[in-house]
């Protein structure tokens, strides 16, 4: 199962974000749902480094299946929009394969 961990602040903004797991929903290679939540993960981290000022601190573990981004500082309206985008998508994914294959966390610090 993929976990995501979403972070915000107090006020709203997005402070963190972390993917940790495989889905399991098929073999390597054939992962569907797996494959989405990676290709939306590293999307939005490379639009967000290519289309905006920000500069989120990124760690990943490809053997462990993490890969976290976080913000020092509340990230840019440009940001806010691709960040909002990630969670309408993987919400959708959640919502289309249900609670055996992703888990979304929402934290408030």
């Amino acid at each position: 199962m993929t976990t995501i961990t979403i972070t915000k602040s107090s006020d709203g903004s997005f402070k963190a974000v972390e993917c940790k797991g495989h889905a399991g929903y098929a073999n390597h290679g054939h992962d569907i749902v797996c494959a989405a939540i990676s290709a939306m993960t590293i999307n939005t981290i490379n639009s967000i480094d290519r289309f905006t000022d920000d500069k989120p601190i990124v760690n990943q573990d490809e053997d462990e299946g993490i890969i976290r981004f976080k913000f020092d500082s509340p990230p840019s309206e440009d940001a806010d929009l691709l960040l909002r985008s990630f969670e309408l998508g993987v919400t959708s994914i959640f919502e289309e394969y249900g609670k055996k294959f992703l888990n979304i966390k929402f934290r408030r610090e």
